[in-house]
């Protein structure tokens, strides 16, 4: 089985947008329309064999999360020549090992994992090796190296963009942060603190007063935004929040306490992801900064699987490219004025 390769890189071409979505009484009449049928069956079936792809999906906790659902169903489907089963596992780590295991059972042709955590995949990965089938580990990052490729986003630079950006905004000001992170263990909420953490430490007049873990959810946002907002009233300027879902909490928790927030506001908001609803508020001067995590990642990895079905050499590390927007009025060498022609051009 090939190992992972980290700094292999590849072109991808981003989707346009996101596709919506997931008789006779007599026996002869019968026969008729059961020849009818399978005549237009047959018409509408896809040229060549079909390839059956089982995708471990961390769940629905997001708008990033569910429009990454709905482009693997767009691109993975039956008029594309493929068999997808998609298991939503809910945030929980054993169950999406089963969902793996599962899939191998099924005797799959490929399998593809958003994992949920990054530890404890070495088995399950040896299982597949053992069946012979090639695993693809999409959106986040392992501890394991026993799978075939891997296409995602680098998490880690997001971070630094987000504080790259902060210090370019604040321009020597200080700074007393709170962070609101991702789900505990998962890749990107690693990444995004590494990342940010690494140009936290080179400027001295910033404090980060204290981070939390709201899951990647609206309410966890929330929750832990109201519980900072308690323990640190009036001693806060920037919150980072680690998802745009977590943002919307974080911003209702703020509204209630009356505690203003964006471009005209008291505190700074850095947000992750860049949905639609996302810059939608940064084009409002809401969020000030949203990095993007790029959900449109199925074209590139079918394209992965198309050239290992061939037989032919694949990327075994392929990154998606990102970008970066700021709220109208801020100009940045970092990150893209928001205006309301890019957030028409959104895919998702």
């Amino acid at each position: 089985m090939k190992r992972k390769l980290v700094c292999a890189i590849i072109g991808m071409t981003m989707a346009a947008s996101l596709l919506a979505g997931c008789g006779g009484s007599s026996d002869t009449a019968a026969t008729d329309e059961t020849a009818a049928e399978e005549e237009g069956a047959e018409e509408e079936a896809p040229s060549g064999d079909v390839i059956t792809v089982g995708y471990a999906q961390v769940g629905h906790e997001s708008d990033w999360r569910m429009a990454n659902t709905q482009n693997y169903y767009d691109v993975f489907s039956a008029e594309n020549g493929y068999d997808l089963q998609l298991i939503d596992c809910d945030n929980d780590n054993a169950a999406q090992i089963e969902a793996v295991r599962s899939f191998i059972q099924q005797e799959l042709d490929y399998i593809v994992i958003a994992p949920i955590e990054t530890a404890g995949w070495d088995t399950v990965l040896q299982e597949a090796e053992d069946a012979g089938i090639p695993v693809i580990i999409a959106d986040r990052e392992i501890d394991a190296d026993n799978y075939d490729a891997w296409v995602g986003t680098n998490t880690v630079n997001e971070g630094i963009t987000a504080g790259n950006w902060l210090g370019e905004y604040l321009d020597g000001a200080d700074a007393n942060i709170l962070v609101i992170e991702g789900s505990v263990g998962a890749s990107a909420t690693l990444g995004r603190t590494e990342g940010f953490d690494s140009v936290l430490a080179e400027h001295p007049e910033w404090t980060k007063i204290d981070q939390q873990s709201g899951d990647f959810t609206q309410s966890g946002g929330q929750e832990v935004m109201e519980s900072f907002i308690k323990s640190y009233e009036g001693q806060f300027n920037v919150v980072v929040c680690q998802n745009d879902n977590e943002a919307y909490g974080a911003m209702d928790a703020m509204d209630a306490a009356g505690i203003t927030y964006g471009v005209d506001g008291d505190v700074i908001i850095i947000s992750f992801d860049a949905t639609h609803d996302g810059l939608q508020y940064t084009l409002d001067g809401k969020i000030n900064c949203d990095v993007e995590c790029n959900p449109i990642q199925a074209e590139t990895v079918a394209e992965v699987i198309q050239l290992m079905a061939a037989g032919e050499e694949y990327p075994e590390s392929t990154l998606v490219d990102d970008e970066a927007f700021v709220a109208p009025g801020i100009e940045s060498a970092y990150a893209t004025t928001m205006t309301q022609e890019i957030l028409d051009g959104r895919a998702y």
